[in-house]
């Protein structure tokens, strides 16, 4: 039974594959060390399991825009394949943390290719038609103000210590964004509060917002893992600016006007993932046999400037 809830685990996070993915196994390959060390905040916080909430958040978050919203609805497969979905996104995510330079360069360049072909129209939060790409740096900037902000809440609520402290993450990952297109991204936390907020008078809820919210609050999961999701969606939930969740129609996890313990149980949940997938993933292993190799030969692990 416990062999098979890991296999229903693994298969959740490789788009319903056996073996790991062979992208993960290929970033050994490279000649430096990446944009990020293992000691870097980056670094720590991906390869925590605090990115379990983070990613729940980012989506909740970015649904609010309603120009990301609509080419999520007009092109995502996300009612057909979510798992694919979430497969592709850590897929660039662990290619950028993990990756040599070239790797980082060229997964990001392939998926702002993709983006290109996203088009369409929405209706603003003043009920105006506007055209879209997902290439606009506008709102290249949105996703990765809310991917920032999601990946930071969930691990000061529920991880460790981060090398450097919030400010180095929100730095560090700034180098994500150049890389995706997003013009100045945050490098402070609060700086990024200021960006997110400058957003506000852009965000709305509508029927494309709830139709995804349903999505994301029961995905198509094995029965054996959707009261630990349930968790997860409570943790991700909390860590919501009020107004944030206000807008989506969310509450915080209470019982009247008593907040419930979800931090210890979203603590034994993230426990129990890192039980199942074990204590390093391939793309993280493979990373650190590529930064073994090439600082052996170079005598140095200085990530690019």
């Amino acid at each position: 039974m416990v062999s098979r809830w890991r296999t229903q685990l693994r298969k959740t996070f490789t788009a319903n594959s056996d073996e790991p993915p062979t992208w993960a196994e290929e970033l050994d390959s490279g000649d430096d060390v990446g944009y990020f060390p293992p000691e870097s905040a980056a670094w720590v916080v991906h390869s925590s399991m605090t990115p379990l909430v983070a990613g729940i958040r980012a989506l909740l978050l970015q649904t609010l825009h309603p120009g990301a919203m609509a080419g999520v609805h007009d092109h995502s497969s996300f009612r057909e394949d979510p798992l694919g979905r979430l497969a592709n996104t850590i897929r660039w995510i662990f290619t950028v943390t993990y990756g040599s330079t070239a790797a980082a360069k060229e997964g990001s360049a392939f998926v702002q290719k993709l983006h290109t072909r996203v088009t369409g129209t929405y209706l603003d939060s003043k009920g105006v038609s506007r055209p879209y790409t997902a290439a606009d740096p506008d709102l290249v900037r949105w996703v990765h103000l809310a991917f920032t902000d999601a990946f930071l809440s969930a691990h000061k609520a529920y991880g460790g210590p981060i090398p450097g402290g919030p400010d180095q993450y929100v730095a560090e990952w700034a180098q994500a964004g150049e890389l995706m297109g997003a013009d100045s991204p945050p490098r402070s936390e609060t700086d990024l509060a200021a960006q997110l907020a400058s957003f506000d008078a852009e965000l709305t809820n509508s029927a494309q917002v709830q139709e995804a919210l349903r999505h994301i609050r029961k995905p198509p999961l094995p029965l054996s893992q959707r009261a630990g999701y349930r968790v997860l969606f409570a943790a991700a939930v909390a860590t919501l600016e009020p107004r944030h969740r206000d807008m989506l129609g969310l509450r915080s996890p209470a019982v009247g006007p008593f907040p419930l313990p979800i931090r210890s149980a979203t603590r034994l949940v993230m426990g129990l993932v890192r039980l199942g997938l074990g204590p390093e993933g391939p793309s993280e292993a493979a990373a650190k046999r590529r930064i073994a190799r090439v600082t052996k030969v170079s005598g140095t692990d200085e990530p690019p400037a």
